[in-house]
């Protein structure tokens, strides 16, 4: 973690034109490795879906998360493309 031209994980905010039909901009998060912000802004405008060209509202590092230091591994794994959908109106 401590070779500053190394791989670092970003979390990046997009945000886009609505697709037709709708009123607001469409938003997501996506994270990616990049080795740094410029690197990182690239790639995440890369992964956006929508229907005309993203902007990006934020970019963070994420080198300490909740007390945890984030490291990266090269790996042949293939990202599981899970997604945990529960919707929770309130908290409990």
């Amino acid at each position: 973690m401590d070779d500053p031209t190394g791989p670092k994980l970003f979390a990046v905010y997009l945000g886009g034109d609505p697709a037709p039909g709708r009123l607001t901009e469409d938003h997501e998060v996506v994270h990616v490795v990049a080795t740094d912000i410029n690197d990182a802004r690239a790639a995440a405008k890369a992964k956006w879906t929508g229907v005309a060209r993203p902007h990006i509202d934020a970019v963070r590092l994420l080198r300490v998360v909740d007390g945890h230091l984030v490291g990266l591994q090269r790996t042949r794994e293939r990202q599981s493309d899970d997604i945990d959908g529960t919707y929770e109106p309130e908290d409990p």
